[in-house]
């Protein structure tokens, strides 16, 4: 039986959650290291506070380190909207998109072995166009990443490389001989929710990108409706 629009858009958001759920740890993070940077300047600044002379000087760089990471976590707080389709964004340039999510997953991926490769061409670059539907986009990417992790068992690496003015593509490298498995997989998914062909298609879809899909490699284009 065919699956109806409604079936397909709750199967589009079950891949959106696992990706979600995969960057989760990068996230949590970025949100939990500003909170032991400021307990530790509390715990300093009482001592400072609590001593028989008070130093103004060493106070105030307590102070202004604490104030400092209130706006580190804080804007890490804020940056979890930059997850919800809903919420209309400014857009994104190539590579900021590229920086972002190989900077969410490059540890995750480090620990199977996969090292994450991005060629100079995607270096951030002044006047780059900006791509709309931010949001869209980073999940598009990640579900890109996924399909190659997932699904080439003998990659030992995946580049990120410039397809033309608008597009991306993903490779899966091979693991160079004598070369081990990292034996940790604390972020591997069960098999059962594996991006494979139809999750990820399903996806571009169900965002409106068009992708084309290689047992190794993806092209996906920053623009709607359009594929190569």
């Amino acid at each position: 039986m065919k699956a109806s629009p409604g079936a397909r858009s709750w199967i589009a958001a079950g891949v959106r959650h696992e990706l979600l759920t995969r960057a989760l740890p990068a996230l949590r993070h970025d949100m939990a290291a500003p909170v032991s940077v400021i307990r530790m300047a509390l715990l300093m600044l009482k001592r400072q506070v609590a001593a028989a002379t008070i130093d103004p000087a060493a106070c105030e760089e307590r102070v202004a380190l604490i104030d400092n990471q209130v706006s580190e976590l804080v804007h890490a707080i804020r940056s979890l909207r930059d997850w919800e389709l809903a919420t209309t964004d400014d857009g994104i340039t190539r590579s900021a998109l590229v920086a972002q999510c190989v900077g969410l997953m490059r540890s995750a991926f480090d620990l199977h072995g996969v090292m994450l490769q991005t060629d100079d061409a995607l270096a951030a670059q002044e006047g780059e166009p900006r791509w709309p539907s931010g949001a869209a986009l980073r999940y598009l990417f990640l579900g890109a990443l996924g399909y190659l992790h997932d699904g080439v068992e003998e990659a030992g690496a995946i580049r990120i490389e410039a397809d033309g003015a608008d597009a991306l593509r993903l490779r899966a490298l091979p693991r160079e001989l004598g070369a081990t498995h990292a034996v940790l997989d604390a972020h591997r998914a069960p098999r059962a929710l594996a991006i494979d062909a139809v999750a990820l298609q399903n996806l571009a879809e169900d965002l409106g990108y068009a992708i084309a899909l290689e047992r190794d490699s993806v092209r996906l284009s920053l623009t709607t409706g359009t594929g190569g």
